[in-house]
């Protein structure tokens, strides 16, 4: 299982990278994996606002759809549009081409919640 270090990560397996008052996020190489082929995402609209833990986007797989839940509170200021045409990229690359929205964060400090790839891995062990 891939986890890098510098990331945040959430019990419902979103990972989230803090840089410039923006937080990245996508779900984790354990999320992509347990979800199987990834067929279509439905990212959440540019401009939307949400808080911690609330659904923001969907992603359906072969096996199933999972809800996607925002890891910080505060606006989304970009999504993946390439996800429209190439969801499998969720699988193929989840921390970097098959991430999903950037949130520009109300508190950055809610990230401090999350979990370290550490903490992250005992949680799915």
């Amino acid at each position: 299982m891939n986890l890098p270090t510098d990331l945040k990560y959430a019990n419902s397996h979103e990972w989230c990278k803090l840089a410039d008052n923006a937080a990245t996020c996508g779900i984790s190489d354990y999320a992509q994996d347990q979800l199987g082929d990834v067929v279509f995402v439905e990212v959440p609209e540019v401009g939307r606002s949400v808080e911690a833990g609330e659904a923001i986007a969907v992603v359906e797989s072969v096996k199933s759809a999972s809800d996607i839940y925002a890891p910080v509170s505060g606006t989304v200021v970009s999504v993946n549009e390439a996800l429209a045409d190439s969801p499998e990229l969720v699988n193929d690359s989840p921390y970097a081409d098959g991430w999903l929205f950037v949130i520009e964060p109300n508190d950055a400090s809610e990230a401090d919640a999350l979990m370290d790839a550490s903490g992250y891995e005992a949680s799915v062990a």
